[in-house]
């Protein structure tokens, strides 16, 4: 981990709870996190708030994650980068959190897109600022350990495979991708996060 993440971490970072405070502080305003403040953005962020609270609300971890992750004895830090405005990020950070929430040894933390460039730029998609984003650190040695986004595999083969398509709609994908979550019910989070888990423990 440079100084650069760190600088982030320390500065610039919530925890899940002052992630979700923050959005609905800017929303009672009428704003929202970055530099577009359009309607559409806003519009997007009272949207996610409301998946977020359901997401919070119906997630259990299955057992097999939760005893994995209850076994991680290195203290690590879990870091994702996000924006409330963000549809993927809605569906995926609360899950993140619960993960993160049963072993004390991890310290859930997260940056915006927007406010960290520098450290965007370091996990880029495909060329581009695709959120969320999750790096895993061990804490003591600031090694990186494992990284995963900006979406489910699955979830992602679908969305390839649709833009492809000659009659390709924007509005219609995103359609797509909210059922699929929906139907999904964070089972391929959970899964893929696992394999990370298992990865980060062997090191």
């Amino acid at each position: 981990m440079d100084e650069i993440i760190r600088k982030a971490i320390s500065e610039k970072s919530y925890s899940f709870r002052e992630y979700r405070d923050m959005t609905e502080n800017l929303l009672s305003e009428g704003k929202t996190t970055g530099p577009d403040q359009s309607e559409a953005m806003i519009e997007y962020t009272k949207l996610n708030n409301v998946r977020m609270n359901r997401i919070e609300k119906t997630t259990t971890i299955n057992e097999q994650v939760f005893n994995s992750v209850s076994t991680i004895e290195r203290k690590q830090l879990w870091l994702a980068i996000s924006e409330p405005w963000c549809g993927d990020a809605a569906n995926i950070v609360p899950v993140l959190s619960a993960m993160a929430e049963i072993n004390d040894k991890i310290n859930f933390r997260i940056i915006l897109r927007e406010e960290n460039p520098e450290t965007m730029d370091r996990y880029l998609t495909n060329g581009g600022r695709a959120i969320p984003m999750l790096i895993i650190f061990d804490v003591d040695s600031g090694k990186e350990l494992a990284v995963w986004g900006p979406r489910p595999a699955a979830l992602q083969k679908i969305i390839n495979e649709m833009k492809k398509k000659p009659d390709y709609q924007p509005e219609e994908l995103k359609k797509t991708i909210q059922l699929w979550y929906a139907e999904n019910k964070t089972k391929d989070i959970q899964e893929e996060i696992l394999s990370l888990v298992k990865i980060s423990k062997n090191y």
